[in-house]
């Protein structure tokens, strides 16, 4: 994992390709991305807290090995250096009402 925050990986310089959408899910496009990692989110767990990428209906099945892939190549090191994002299940807002009704029965 990339830990020294203080590395100078240069300017953000847009590339002809930043508008490839990477993650369909949320409409994340690679420009979005790279220029994210040079606002500082070295990790993938800060870039998927950040714009969302493997968020989505697929939950990062079909993103996760571009969005690495562009990360590492942003920050020049192997997209094993990274490590993996933090994955959590699905939630949803639930009134308590529902809980409730739970206990009733």
């Amino acid at each position: 994992m990339i830990l020294d925050r203080n590395k100078d990986i240069g300017e953000f310089i847009p590339a002809p390709d930043d508008d490839m959408i990477v993650c369909r899910c949320e409409e994340i496009t690679k420009g979005e991305i790279r220029k994210a990692v040079h606002d500082g989110m070295f990790t993938l767990t800060e870039i998927r807290r950040y714009l969302r990428t493997g968020m989505g209906l697929c939950q990062g099945q079909t993103c996760t090995k571009l969005v690495k892939s562009i990360v590492a190549r942003e920050l020049g090191c192997r997209p094993n250096e990274l490590g993996g994002a933090t994955g959590r299940a699905p939630m949803r807002p639930i009134e308590m009402k529902v809980m409730a009704k739970d206990k009733e029965e």
